[in-house]
């Protein structure tokens, strides 16, 4: 990660590459006295603004990013930005390369970048976040699988309801769309099942959430939404509760945290102080030193 400030230009910035596929770059920043030029970018832009507002013209049409709003410039289309008050903006942004969001999909966004969308744009800030913590790369691709579902959900055009072929039943009668119902269902199960074998067997080393959809045949959203459904949690959540779960073993062992931290999967000592807490309450080390290292046995 590349974190400067410019004091005498006002900027700030942080800048890097996370390990999740699809995102090609990470770019926080804060300005007050500067104005990017026209340019362009090879890869999607997925911006939203947590402070001040920014004004740019996209494709000779002038757009702006109030707050809330979930902003989407696609690749290879000139723009640019500017401050529209005096003490500038905040800017969050994802680079996403087209494995996330493909070209057919770029006439709609130069048409529509500005969405609003709170849910998005929760979901954005959710995987900034994820992002921002080495060693929760499968929390970050859950949240990115839900983040490309519901762009696409907006550029893509709906079928007309003309046609009939849109929102209408299938079937022409309601025991075969609780058929089909039901046979989704099953699916859903049988592969949320299959995720959770695949999480369970690569508990240390981790399955990315592309990998995992490559074994399984499966979209990625579809492999968040199926796993959730079936069992209540995320798959990310349901990974780290399993390591952490792991871990209280090794700690009542009398093994040092460090040390558990590699035998568990987490990337390092402040990524299982971090999951630990959250979800046993104390940090590792406070719950190593309560326990009895001669066989007694912690319960909670």
């Amino acid at each position: 990660m590349v974190a400067r400030r410019d004091q005498r230009a006002q900027r700030e910035i942080s800048a890097w590459r996370p390990r999740v596929p699809g995102v090609v770059e990470v770019f926080h920043a804060h300005y007050t006295g500067y104005a990017y030029p026209m340019h362009v970018h090879e890869a999607w832009t997925l911006l939203i603004v947590d402070d001040g507002a920014v004004r740019y013209d996209l494709d000779r049409h002038e757009h702006g990013t109030p707050h809330d709003t979930v902003s989407l410039l696609p690749p290879h289309v000139p723009h640019n930005g500017s401050p529209v008050t005096p003490h500038g903006f905040r800017k969050r942004v994802l680079y996403l390369d087209l494995t996330q969001l493909d070209a057919s999909l770029i006439g709609p966004a130069v048409d529509s970048p500005d969405l609003v969308d709170p849910l998005l744009r929760r979901r954005v800030g959710q995987l900034h976040t994820a992002l921002a913590r080495p060693g929760d790369e499968l929390e970050a691709e859950s949240r990115l699988a839900l983040v490309g579902e519901r762009l696409r959900g907006h550029l893509r055009r709906r079928p007309d309801a003309s046609t009939g072929t849109a929102g209408t039943r299938t079937g022409g009668t309601g025991t075969a769309g609780t058929g089909s119902a039901r046979t989704a269902r099953r699916a859903d199960r049988t592969v949320a099942q299959q995720l959770r074998e695949l999480l369970d067997a690569r508990l240390v080393e981790g399955v990315g959430l592309a990998e995992a959809a490559r074994l399984l045949h499966a979209h990625p959203s579809h492999l968040v939404r199926a796993f959730s459904g079936a069992f209540g949690i995320a798959p990310h959540q349901y990974l780290m509760s399993r390591r952490v779960d792991r871990a209280r073993r090794l700690l009542l062992d009398g093994q040092p945290p460090g040390e558990v931290a590699a035998a568990t999967g987490f990337y390092d000592q402040p990524h299982l102080n971090r999951h630990f807490k959250r979800l046993v309450g104390v940090a590792p080390g406070r719950f190593r030193g309560s326990g009895r290292h001669d066989g007694g046995r912690s319960r909670g």
